[in-house]
């Protein structure tokens, strides 16, 4: 059986991130969406929370398992037994990024690789930071985030 391991800080999670993560089950056998818990950064959500919209939103899909991890992502990926990593890319500055961290992971653990998969055109201007500013706004984000994260996100926001 096939994993990979598709790593975010899914804060919000957006429906880029979810557009991935589907398209990803048409690759893999099995997805650990693995919640990145980072203490140098301030999110909206803390990692439970992020742990727990991700759950709802992908209840009753049983490739899909959600996690959450600190440290070094070649870590989780070792204690998990998991050598693939799936990564979303939407721009140039995304890819320059994930380049540089997918030659430090590999340097660190030789067996894992990283897949990129593009982001679907609809999906590429979405970030988290514009999502936040629209929900705090004011403004409709429909069509940008899942309902479940759109209902949580006002909630804390507003």
């Amino acid at each position: 059986m096939k994993t990979a391991i598709c790593p975010g800080s899914f804060d919000p999670p957006t429906n880029g991130h979810l557009n991935i993560i589907e398209r990803a089950l048409k690759i893999f056998d099995r997805l650990i969406v693995a919640v990145a818990v980072n203490t140098a950064k301030q999110p909206i959500f803390t990692g439970e929370e992020r742990v727990d919209l991700l759950q709802e939103i992908f209840d009753g899909q049983p490739k899909i398992q959600v996690d959450r991890f600190e440290g070094l992502l070649v870590d989780y990926a070792k204690g998990r037994g998991v050598t693939t990593i799936l990564r979303g890319i939407r721009n140039m500055s995304d890819y320059e990024y994930e380049f540089q961290m997918a030659l430090a992971n590999k340097a660190m653990h030789p067996e894992l690789e990283t897949i990129f998969m593009m982001t679907e055109g609809r999906y590429s201007h979405l970030s988290s930071t514009i999502i936040k500013d629209v929900i705090q706004y004011g403004g409709k984000a429909s069509e940008m985030i899942h309902p479940i994260v759109e209902a949580a996100l006002k909630k804390k926001l507003r």
